[in-house]
């Protein structure tokens, strides 16, 4: 049985499950997917995919009136020996193979970039090294496609880093044969004005591993969609995410699992801290359990802190099933403020209020970081948390 817990805090918290009498392929959580922009009626708002967006802020992205520049994106590509860098077109089969864009900036992001990036990790190779995307914004407006494809048994971690400032739109499409292990880092560390709209796609072979990881920190507008099916059973999914929303930031995260093939597993674990005027963070956790999918076993959690008045969130965790044969799926979303219990025990032992502040929300967020695995990364993200917990107190 599928569990909600709701606990609002200057916030809109909200949960449902339902249990379809048959299964289709565009369910009320997404729209009918299409590599076609004009599948997609340009959103005024009020639809259920953008009713929590700013469209104003996109920057065209949604309306058609944007367009590449020139001065969009730098992407560099660090890869160990055993990895094959090259660039395809939408011709190649690989590209758009893990999934077809279900919104209009997908959709405009697929048709007008000019070349995809396309790194792939031979089967049975095991990378010692993680392989480091960097994707710099440098003023203008980009659009982007990326595939990361795993043979059968392969084993990877992947950095996506983007800074500096753009108006970027772009599809990333993991690919994974039977037996790959893949654990993918993004990270959005954008400057204060950037926008950045994205789908993750991801194609999980059978008793293969997928694990993202993704940090929001930076960016006007960040909006990520990362979605997850199956090609076989025993395949198995997790998605951690960690966002600081900022003073007049808008940060949306909508996940979306669909569990179409037997015996398979997902876990999902979002946490966010928001502080400020305006700090508006959003979570929409979607999972489909379809008809087909006996066995399955999944969960997901979204977790916010308040550290300021102004600041709103939007956790809204879907579950829908269409089998009872599985093994378990719930979910469950909170919202609240500073424990007033935990700071006063810190407090009561000498340490100050900041530094307290500092600790319960270092805690609050220790367990996604730890997901990363790689030092150099983890230490970047604690310091970026201290640095915005800085600035909060300033």
């Amino acid at each position: 049985m599928a569990e909600a817990q709701n606990i609002p805090a200057g916030s809109t918290t909200a949960g449902s499950i339902a249990v379809a009498a048959e299964s289709t392929v565009a369910t009320r959580m997404s729209a009918p997917p299409s590599f076609d922009v004009a599948d997609f009626p340009v959103p005024h708002g009020r639809e259920e995919e953008w009713r929590f967006t700013p469209l104003e802020r996109l920057k065209g992205l949604h309306d058609g009136t944007a367009v590449a520049d020139g001065a969009g994106v730098k992407v560099e590509i660090n890869a160990p020996e055993g990895v094959t860098v090259e660039t395809a077109g939408r011709d190649d089969a690989r590209v758009g193979k893990a999934g077809a864009p279900v919104d209009r900036v997908a959709a405009q992001a697929f048709t007008s970039f000019e070349k995809a990036s396309v790194i792939t990790v031979a089967k049975e190779t095991v990378l010692t090294e993680p392989i480091r995307i960097s994707v710099h914004g440098e003023g203008g407006t980009a659009f982007g496609h990326q595939v990361i494809e795993l043979g059968a048994f392969a084993e990877a971690v992947v950095v996506i880093d983007h800074t500096g400032d753009a108006v970027l739109a772009a599809n990333v499409d993991y690919l994974l044969g039977d037996g790959a292990k893949l654990t993918v880092v993004s990270v959005q560390d954008w400057d204060d004005t950037a926008v950045h709209v994205g789908q993750h796609n991801a194609l999980v072979g059978r008793d293969a591993s997928f694990k993202s990881v993704v940090v929001t920190f930076g960016g006007d507008l960040v909006r990520l969609h990362p979605r997850v099916n199956y090609t076989g059973p025993g395949g198995e999914a997790e998605f951690f995410g960690l966002y600081f929303t900022d003073n007049g930031q808008h940060q949306e995260h909508r996940l979306f699992v669909d569990h179409n093939t037997p015996h398979c597993r997902s876990n999902v674990v979002y946490k966010g801290a928001l502080q400020g005027q305006n700090a508006h963070a959003v979570w929409i956790g979607d999972v489909l359990i379809r008809a087909a999918a006996e066995g399955t076993d999944t969960y997901e959690l979204n977790r916010n802190l308040v550290l300021t008045d102004g600041a709103r969130v939007d956790s809204v965790p879907n579950l829908e099933i269409e089998t009872g044969e599985i093994v378990g799926a719930g979910h469950a979303s909170a919202t609240g403020r500073f424990d007033d219990e935990q700071l006063f025990y810190l407090m009561a032992r000498g340490i100050s209020a900041e530094d307290a502040r500092r600790l319960v929300v270092r805690g609050f967020f220790a367990e996604l970081v730890q997901q990363i695995g790689l030092p150099d990364v983890e230490e970047r993200l604690i310091a970026k948390i201290e640095a915005e917990l800085e600035a909060s107190v300033a």
